[in-house]
């Protein structure tokens, strides 16, 4: 890897790490040039621009092998007409690129907080947007589903989306903190992951107005 390489993902890799630890609105480019190991404060200006651009780089790098791993689960289910088998190219890809990288890993908490604050949300939605992979997904899932009134189906894809983020940024910051786990590993916080999306989408649904 060449010096300039170098300095990218020395960068990235720090801003990640800041980002998830103390937020990205309270971390300065200089906090992360310093953080970094570059002497020139306005590095990360000079290697990414601005922060936007710096968390769509961050994005970016842990898309690629994440698509790569959701393509191929598609490939493998293509036709299939099995809802938990769909949830599961949504939760798998993510849970198995993290597992990847060891620990400590920094980008689920990252992502949790991008996609929970209005003006980050975009970034993450616009680069999402090209997955193939995910809208192959998202469609097939769709395909089979229950008939749900529109408002309920809106409903639950919200519910699934945070329980995605979120649970999965949970088990980052535990095993970062050495906190135990309910599931030992990636692979099986996945599977109870799964089961709990495939429930929610698999329960009656309440005619709207009903009183309880």
């Amino acid at each position: 890897m060449d010096r300039i390489s170098d300095t990218r993902e020395q960068i990235l890799a720090t801003a990640e790490r800041l980002f998830a630890e103390h937020g990205v609105y309270t971390v300065s480019n200089r906090q992360i040039a310093e953080a970094a190991g570059q002497r020139n404060t306005a590095a990360v200006g000079y290697h990414f621009g601005d922060k936007a651009d710096l968390i769509r780089a961050i994005i970016r790098k842990h898309n690629g092998p994440t698509e790569q791993l959701r393509t191929d689960m598609v490939a493998r289910i293509t036709g299939s007409t099995d809802i938990r088998s769909w949830v599961a190219c949504f939760v798998r890809p993510t849970t198995q690129h993290l597992a990847t990288l060891g620990a400590p890993t920094w980008y689920a908490r990252f992502s949790a907080q991008v996609v929970t604050e209005p003006t980050l949300h975009e970034i993450m939605a616009e680069e999402t947007m090209h997955s193939s992979s995910l809208r192959r997904t998202l469609d097939a899932l769709h395909a089979c589903l229950p008939e749900l009134p529109d408002d309920v189906r809106a409903e639950r894809t919200d519910m699934a989306r945070q329980l995605m983020v979120h649970m999965v940024a949970e088990r980052e910051r535990a095993l970062a903190e050495h906190t135990r786990t309910p599931r030992t590993t990636w692979h099986a916080a996945a599977t109870g992951l799964i089961d709990a999306i495939t429930a929610i989408w698999r329960a009656p649904a309440t005619p709207t107005g009903r009183a309880q």
